[in-house]
């Protein structure tokens, strides 16, 4: 299985807004209502949302290609795109998006070491993540990277509110 990871360009919005749509619904339909899920969609990947978000300088995309396929994708904010103020010293993973077909392969594991570069270039002191508190599979994933939870905070999937809890690594 040969993989590569790539930054991900205003060219490919069309490609973000449809591996997004794909892995959140595989990930959350079954615990979501369609009309809830579906005004989430709608507002979450909005193509002038993505854009605006592909073209912010503090946020960064990266396509995972899995045999010239994208499998699925990584976003890393810092400074003032982070979507909680956390300080210049922290880097934000806002999503580890895979294809179902595709996990468990270790593409999570991957695209997080990409995190860990990127904040070691930029010196950041720590990395941290919003993770839904349902998410089992995830909490396991990131506890088992170091990530410890320091708080919480509410999160819509369409009008219903849910808990993310706020994860953080402290680095060395």
């Amino acid at each position: 299985m040969a993989t590569m990871l790539t930054a991900c360009t205003l060219n490919e919005i069309h490609e973000l807004q449809a591996i997004s749509t794909i892995t959140f619904t595989e990930t959350f339909k079954d615990q979501n209502s369609p009309e809830h899920l579906q005004a989430y969609l709608d507002k979450a990947y909005d193509l002038d949302k993505l854009e605006k978000e592909l073209t912010t300088p503090s946020s960064h995309f990266y396509f995972m290609y899995v045999d010239q396929q994208v499998a699925g994708y990584l976003k890393l904010n810092t400074d003032a795109a982070q979507t909680e103020p956390m300080g210049s010293d922290s880097l934000e993973v806002e999503r580890i998006y895979i294809k179902k077909a595709f996990q468990r392969h270790g593409l999570g594991k991957q695209l997080l070491n990409k995190a860990f570069e990127m904040a070691a270039e930029q010196g950041k002191k720590r990395i941290w993540l919003g993770v839904w508190e349902e998410n089992a599979n995830a909490i396991a994933f990131y506890r088992k990277k170091g990530f410890v939870q320091t708080g919480s905070h509410s999160f819509y999937m369409g009008d219903d509110e849910q808990v993310d809890l706020i994860m953080v690594k402290t680095l060395q």
